[in-house]
């Protein structure tokens, strides 16, 4: 994780930074891959008063990126507010895609296995009749998609010999991979 700390109109101490960067290290507990941390602590006076803006921006693999901001009279009171609000984030975040339902077997990770042992008696096999005896060329399988609504890609060889597939698209054209 790369871990940045900028100060605006305010010098930035030792402390201040070795307090920015242990917060930084407490985003580690939630095992989600940051990609990079960064703090950026501006002091600024409003109505005579003095205070401090302490910005956490966290981004965050896959594209999503959490940005809190928090005021306060006491710099290390708004580091801690904005660490705890960026926690909250990060759990809330780490809780989703915990309880994200897998959609594909590549989700399911390394330990995921395979189905070993079928029954034989729940396997309903569809006989089909194939039409085709030779391999098809190019202009046939324009001709065979354009004669049947109910296919919608077709093998053929291409000119070269390879096998190609041809599809029909949604606005009436064909594609070819």
């Amino acid at each position: 994780m790369n871990k940045s700390i900028t100060g605006r109109h305010f010098e930035l101490t030792d402390a201040i930074k070795a307090y920015a960067y242990a917060l930084m290290d407490g985003f580690n507990k939630y095992n989600l891959d940051i990609i990079s941390s960064s703090v950026v602590i501006s002091a600024d006076e409003k109505n005579g008063k003095k205070g401090f803006n302490v910005e956490f921006l966290v981004n965050l693999k896959d594209k999503n990126t959490i940005v809190i901001t928090e005021h306060e009279k006491d710099v290390y009171a708004a580091l801690d507010l904005a660490a705890e609000r960026v926690k909250k984030g990060l759990r809330r975040h780490a809780d989703k895609i915990k309880n994200h339902k897998v959609m594909s077997f590549a989700d399911l990770g390394e330990e995921a296995e395979a189905v070993t042992e079928i029954d034989a008696e729940d396997i309903e096999i569809v006989p089909m009749d194939l039409e085709l005896h030779k391999p098809l060329d190019f202009d046939e399988a324009i001709e065979a998609l354009r004669s049947e609504k109910k296919r919608q890609f077709i093998v053929f060889n291409d000119y070269d010999g390879n096998m190609r597939v041809m599809y029909k698209r949604a606005d009436g054209k064909f594609g070819l991979y």
